[in-house]
């Protein structure tokens, strides 16, 4: 292989067998494995899961992840997360999988196709509480409840809503705006005669630092992966509980050096010219670049690791080749490992690394990564 990311499964176990040493009795773990289980590999990732038991549901944002999980034999709760064509609904019914549902439009047609098929379409009410994305208005809880109160096939099993800016700060008194509204609702919902059985709210940056936005289930995704949210959640989490818990990152990526040579001074390195050598400069050829999942923007910025050395990159990452500095770094050779996200020696290279580098998150970097890279589980 010429590339490869190496899953480990043992800091996997690690993270979720933590998480869940967080919750309190009876609250359920939904971990969520939307695009590619952050980049992970959603066969790879809930295998795991599903061999030590992990998780009690999978939470994804489409159907085509919803089915997938199905096709390799994970049998527990799926709750799609996103939004469903209409056309679409009667393949997540066929397959037992829970929906969010936020407009009435939807609700009629999965009692619809529900009753067509005898079955009951299990759906979780996702509230508007202030993040102005997917989420029922309360204007439109009336309609929704009046509907609801005669559609014989649907299973208004769950409600839920999202924080909006939880992981941004360490002042979370508009997180605490949002958990009211939300418990408000449920009140008001349990007054007008309905009692949904699952309530949840909590993402991993609330499932860390507020035990009390637990609820009777939690969404946790990035922490799982071995990443804080932020560096405020991790800031949060030390004055809050004032100690530290270890995540464990469960991603590396690698690759191999395709070529190696050594430029004279003066030369240029890449497209646009954007590095010239100021002395006799020993290069190594990558074959990754951004369809990969390596930003652009890490051009003659970011770094990756040869021999537990850091090798610089030079020149602009292209589309499939990016080119290092190994002109200090003793004994390399072509089809030698490079480290590209991970650990060698003493230097270690996180999604965080790349984030500062080209103003964005970890989540981004990570699911990011191109799908069509071999995913390999590492039990160690």
């Amino acid at each position: 292989m010429l590339k490869w990311i190496e899953i480990s499964e043992k800091a996997l176990v690690h993270n979720l067998r933590l998480i869940r040493n967080l919750l309190k009795h009876g609250t359920k773990l939904l971990f969520t494995v939307k695009a590619n289980a952050y980049g992970h590999g959603l066969k790879e990732i809930a295998s795991i899961c599903e061999k030590h038991n992990l998780v009690d549901a999978y939470g994804v944002h489409s159907i085509e992840e919803a089915l997938k999980l199905r096709e390799i034999g994970v049998n527990r709760d799926i709750l799609i997360l996103g939004y469903v064509e209409e056309k679409e609904l009667i393949y997540g019914l066929e397959k037992n999988i829970k929906f969010t549902v936020y407009n009435l439009s939807m609700i009629k047609k999965l009692n619809s196709i529900a009753k067509k098929l005898s079955k009951k379409a299990v759906i979780h009410l996702k509230i508007e509480t202030g993040t102005g994305r997917q989420g029922i208005l309360k204007k439109d809880w009336e309609k929704i409840k009046n509907y609801l109160k005669k559609a014989e096939n649907i299973d208004f099993e769950g409600i839920s809503s999202h924080f909006a800016n939880i992981e941004d700060t360490t002042d979370h008194s508009y997180a605490e705006y949002q958990f009211e509204r939300f418990m408000n609702f449920v009140k008001r919902v349990k007054q007008d005669g309905f009692s949904p059985r699952v309530k949840h709210f909590s993402c991993s940056a609330s499932t860390l630092l507020f035990p009390r936005t637990h609820l009777d289930m939690v969404r946790i995704g990035i922490s799982g992966y071995g990443y804080w949210p932020s560096k405020e959640t991790y800031l949060s989490f030390l004055l809050k509980k004032g100690k530290e818990i270890k995540l464990e990152k469960v991603l590396s990526f690698y690759t191999k050096i395709s070529q190696i040579k050594i430029l004279e001074e003066g030369s240029f390195i890449g497209y646009g010219l954007t590095y010239k050598t100021n002395s006799n400069t020993k290069i190594a050829i990558l074959p990754v670049g951004y369809y990969d999942g390596v930003d652009r923007k890490l051009s003659n910025t970011g770094y990756f690791i040869i021999k537990g050395k850091r090798a610089a990159i030079r020149g602009r990452v292209c589309m499939n080749i990016t080119v290092t500095d190994i002109t200090t770094i003793k004994d390399v050779k072509i089809e030698d490992r490079v480290v590209l996200l991970g650990r060698e020696r003493d230097e270690n290279l996180t999604a965080d690394d790349w984030a500062g580098k080209i103003n964005t998150i970890n989540y981004e970097v990570l699911s990011r990564l191109s799908p069509f890279i071999r995913r390999v589980v590492n039990e160690n």
